[in-house]
């Protein structure tokens, strides 16, 4: 990018963005730490060399922007040029990812399981500024929604790159149906909001009690859902009445002690939900998934910090 043009950039941006609210984000992470753990997702030290890539801190905030503001490859290409705010928080590059490049960024983070590296990292960070578990820990699952295609449940499903989804299937909760994955997320119980200690995602006929992010040593509050299901850390699960055995009083005061623990990790949910409305997604195989939604809790812990530091 020129010079005279990236001065004129910024200087807009100092007039019209006094308020960003992705500034806090620019300043509050460090970003940089990220590339050195990816660095071997490109190959180009062969005897043709390779096209030149686009720095990978590049592209793990063109995915953050993705995720805080919904937004398919191709919109975030034409956002990434078009917002002097987003082109702020990239630090005005010289060069911008095309929709092609970003899917397959993201594909070769789903492939390598390296969205887990980017988490810990974002982890390590927010314990370094003092952001640690205190006292337990509460875990759920959310529905995230997908296409399932206009064909019958038991015709094999591609993996090309299609909306319809291979992996996501049916299941009911409270007579109404869905057809896609589940979120799963445990959270720690931080004051005055709570943030996500780790993530993971199924189809959605899994159950929950599959999936335990609770850690050895540490409450971990959970709904009737997983009654009878012992978790790695210590059990703080609902209890449930189950055929001839009502509930005693002293188990229905219990439920409504842990109620009130585990109600923290609605909240997460509800920002995702309804601040970057990630609720469906076009993609559609497990671990497709598993990068948005770790972008999109990756969003939420930075929206978190944002409130403690008020």
């Amino acid at each position: 990018m020129s010079d005279l043009f990236d001065t004129a950039l910024k200087e807009k941006y100092r007039q019209y963005f006094v308020n960003d609210p992705l500034a806090f984000a620019r300043d509050a992470i460090d970003w940089s730490a990220f590339p050195p753990l990816l660095k071997d997702l490109y190959h180009n030290d062969t005897d043709k060399g390779g096209r030149s890539n686009i720095p990978v801190i590049t592209m793990v905030k063109v995915l953050y922007l993705q995720s805080l503001y919904n937004l398919a490859d191709e919109q975030a290409e034409k956002e990434i040029h078009d917002r002097t705010s987003f082109m702020n928080f990239l630090d005005y590059p010289d060069l911008l990812p095309d929709a092609k490049t970003i899917w397959y960024f993201r594909e070769r983070l789903s492939k390598t399981g390296r969205d887990r590296i980017i988490w810990n990292e974002l982890k390590r960070q927010l314990e370094m500024k003092g952001i640690k578990v205190k006292k337990g820990s509460a875990q759920d699952a959310t529905f995230i929604t997908s296409d399932p295609g206009h064909v019958k449940h038991d015709e094999p499903r591609s993996e090309g790159k299609t909306r319809r989804s291979r992996d996501g299937s049916f299941t009911k909760k409270n007579s109404k149906t869905f057809f896609g994955y589940k979120g799963h997320t445990i959270v720690d119980d931080n004051d005055p909001v709570p943030f996500i200690r780790f993530y993971a995602v199924t189809t959605a006929k899994d159950h929950d009690t599959r999936i335990d992010l609770s850690k050895r040593g540490i409450t971990v509050y959970r709904d009737k859902g997983y009654f009878g299901s012992d978790p790695n850390g210590m059990d703080g699960t609902m209890d449930r009445a189950v055929r001839n055995h009502k509930l005693s009083i002293e188990s229905i005061r219990r439920n409504r002690r842990i109620s009130r623990r585990r109600s923290l990790v609605e909240y997460p949910y509800a920002v995702m939900k309804r601040m970057f409305h990630f609720s469906h997604v076009m993609v559609n195989i497990v671990r497709r998934v598993r990068v948005k939604f770790m972008f999109a809790c990756f969003g939420y812990n930075v929206h978190a910090l944002k409130i403690v530091r008020g």
